[in-house]
């Protein structure tokens, strides 16, 4: 289990941990894919919170789960994608690359959790 919060590290290092991660527990998962769902989760974290985030992997029995805590309650938009000022791209993204995401209300904030499957990656 990988697990970084924003009162101890920042993207950048997040990042290069969740490739170590993959590397050594799912080696199976598209690093290129996992990378940038992870990023897309933070970068709203930090674009649209007040708070801090917590970011938690696993590689239970053959997938892949990344979970993203973040302190705003307001649920991710698909949003038509605007290529002249940039956004909205973003979470269609997430559930494009995913076999699934999941967001869950919590008493301060939310969680998403993108799940792959072995079956679903591109590196497979």
């Amino acid at each position: 289990m990988l697990v970084l919060d924003s009162s101890r590290t920042d993207t950048v290092l997040a990042r290069r941990a969740v490739v170590r991660f993959l590397r050594s527990r799912c080696p199976w998962a598209d690093a290129k894919d996992v990378l940038l769902v992870v990023s897309e989760l933070l970068g709203n974290a930090v674009r649209h919170t007040e708070g801090g985030w917590l970011l938690r992997m696993t590689c239970p029995q053959e997938s892949l789960v990344v979970e993203v805590y973040a302190s705003s309650s307001s649920r991710p938009v698909r949003r038509c994608g605007d290529p002249e000022n940039g956004g909205g791209f973003g979470w269609g993204i997430v559930e494009e690359v995913t076999s699934s995401v999941t967001i869950r209300s919590h008493t301060v904030g939310k969680s998403v959790q993108a799940v792959w499957d072995p079956a679903h990656t591109r590196a497979a």
